[in-house]
């Protein structure tokens, strides 16, 4: 078994080892927080980080330690970094890489590794494996450094590939060795550099941007859909003008609302089947033609619908349909062309065509705003989330990661978004275990107060990362939202065993505790009125909280993908033909992402 290098002290203090040079690198570069789980061979690394001034936040696992930088990644746009020790706690890395990645994020992943000779010749070193090909399949960029005098251009280039095009996550191996050689101090400093313009401006053709124009003028019912690369990209405000400047109706993706406050006038959000399927011309800004937009056909579409698609990302035009405008290039810069060629040929949408959209919508609200507002008890995700709505909506600059399947769906209809990349979620693939650590980043990123939202299966997840927000003092009020299972805790056990169903958990939990076990303070919330007062108290204390909410086992549905015989009905509050108002109202309003 090999055995790994430590730290060169100071007894020359001419040189200075891999583990410096790194860190060095890092800040050259403005790289200033760092999560991770640590252990050989790279204890050093964040010892010598927070001893260098990059804030280290150490979590409990290094999935949640991944989408912690990731979320930073997409709040900052700069990448976030994440450290994780050699072969299991490796793979468990993997995950949010490949997360990041797919959401088009960017994000780097330092990971110690064994040395080379031992791995490559299969000698069975202590947590041996050849990290750097797992890495590639999962990462935008995979690179290992077995020299020091390559760590300031290994972190140069991960940074530009990170944040270059279409953004996602990197890796970086870095062998135990390879961490403990040394080189003198002054060519250690001469190495590093900051990296110069690491996400240049791709700019379209004139000709293409007249062409996108030009298509949409020939629309008599134009809608903008904003997706959650236009909230990456940071351009809210050529986004604005572009919506304003048409009088078109627009509809954003999870986590691009905000971007325009949800409240603007032009939001189609809850009339959305109906302004999907009579939209003639689409303006897709940032957003994909995946299985989140039923691939840009089918019965949700008009059937001659034309879309102009703009994307950082040649390969996503055509992805799934054919595109009738298609304009590669940066959202700011794409977006700012659009905005001065309409300004020298004014295009407005027809009038009557929003008023439609706003009156569906006002329809839509009034029929189930009672759902919201209910004092039902027990509770339904709906009244529990319309009683944070009324704290959201006093504090626009709170932000919100959120996961579950109801908590999900529900929390993304009823919650308004004011600012951009305000609201975190389970992203393009759909996937759990990501609350606490967006959470996490978007608090230490940003030192303001975060509402993380969860069903109380998906908060089973990353639970124990309260302990990470109790240890860190984060400003994180936690919410779980516990109808005793996975969609409802009502289901039966079909077979003649006597255990639970394959979706039953524990209705009675009381998960508040679990923020009182490491020193934060806990809430158990009955009423609608309780779960107000309790989260407001929360998030302006600015500590770390929790509240657990009691909600009906009857509440919830199951979402998603799901095709399955004989339904069982949901109980409860809605009666009558309302259960299938309600799942027109998912299916037309501003519930399907």
């Amino acid at each position: 078994m090999s055995t790994a290098p430590t730290a060169t002290t100071a007894e020359n203090a001419n040189l200075t080892d891999g583990f410096h040079v790194l860190v060095q690198s890092l800040l050259k570069n403005h790289l200033d927080r760092m999560y991770g789980v640590i252990g050989i061979p790279v204890t050093d690394v964040a010892r010598i980080a927070q001893a260098k001034g990059i804030r280290y936040i150490g979590l409990r696992h290094e999935s949640d330690a991944g989408n912690a930088a990731a979320a930073e990644g997409f709040i900052t746009g700069k990448p976030g970094v994440y450290l994780t020790v050699s072969a299991p706690g490796f793979m468990n890395g993997l995950i949010p890489l490949k997360e990041a990645t797919e959401n088009g994020w960017p994000v780097i992943m330092l990971s110690g590794s064994s040395s080379r000779e031992l791995i490559d010749m299969g000698e069975g070193d202590y947590e041996g494996m050849d990290q750097l090909n797992f890495a590639k399949p999962f990462s935008k960029a995979a690179y290992r450094v077995d020299k020091i005098e390559d760590i300031p251009l290994v972190v140069a280039r991960a940074i530009r590939a990170a944040c270059s095009g279409r953004p996602g996550g990197v890796y970086i191996d870095l062998p135990g060795d390879t961490l403990g050689q040394t080189i003198a101090q002054d060519v250690a400093e001469s190495l590093l550099y900051e990296v110069n313009d690491p996400a240049p401006a791709q700019i379209p053709a004139p000709s293409v941007i007249e062409g996108a124009m030009e298509l949409l003028a020939s629309a008599k019912k134009p809608l903008i859909y904003i997706g959650k690369g236009a909230a990456y990209a940071q351009c809210e405000d050529e986004v604005r003008q572009f919506v304003e400047s048409t009088g078109a109706p627009y509809l954003a993706m999870s986590m691009a609302k905000g971007v325009l406050p949800d409240d603007h006038p032009q939001n189609a959000a809850s009339a959305r089947g109906m302004t999907m399927r009579e939209a003639d011309v689409v303006v897709l800004l940032g957003a994909r033609l995946n299985w989140m937009l039923n691939f840009g056909k089918g019965k949700h579409w008009n059937e001659n619908v034309k879309f102009i698609q703009v994307d950082i990302d040649p390969t996503e035009i055509d992805n799934s349909r054919y595109i009738a405008a298609p304009v590669v290039g940066d959202l700011k810069s794409t977006v700012g062309l659009f905005n001065d060629y309409l300004a020298a040929h004014p295009y407005k949408a027809d009038p009557a065509w929003l008023e439609a959209i706003q009156a569906d919508s006002a329809k839509n609200n009034a029929r189930f705003s009672g759902a919201e507002t209910a004092d039902t008890v027990p509770m339904t995700h709906y009244n529990a989330l319309g009683a944070i709505k009324k704290v959201t909506d006093a504090n626009h600059d709170v932000y919100i990661a959120n996961e579950g399947a109801n908590a999900l769906d529900d929390c993304r209809d009823i919650i308004d978004m004011y600012l951009p990349r305000h609201r975190l979620d389970c992203g393009t693939w759909g996937v759990m275990g990501v609350g606490l650590p967006y959470a996490i980043g978007a608090a230490a990123t940003t030192g303001k107060p975060v509402i993380s939202i969860h069903g109380d299966s998906a908060f089973g997840f990353d639970g124990m990362e309260v302990e990470t927000i109790c240890r860190y003092n984060l400003p994180v009020t936690v919410v779980v939202l516990n109808n005793g299972g996975i969609y409802r805790g009502d289901f039966k056990n079909l077979g003649t065993d006597g255990d639970p169903s394959p979706l039953t958990l524990s209705a009675c939990a009381h998960y508040e505790k679990l923020m009182e076990a490491f020193g934060g303070t806990g809430y158990y919330a009955t009423t609608p009125a309780e779960v107000e007062k309790y989260v407001a108290e929360g998030v302006a204390s600015g500590k770390p909280t929790m509240v657990c909410c009691e909600l009906s086992i009857h509440a919830g549905k199951e979402s998603g993908h799901i095709t399955y015989l004989n339904p069982q009905p949901v109980t409860g509050p809605l009666v009558g033909n309302e259960q299938e108002d309600l799942a027109e109202h998912r299916e037309n309003g501003k519930l399907v992402d």
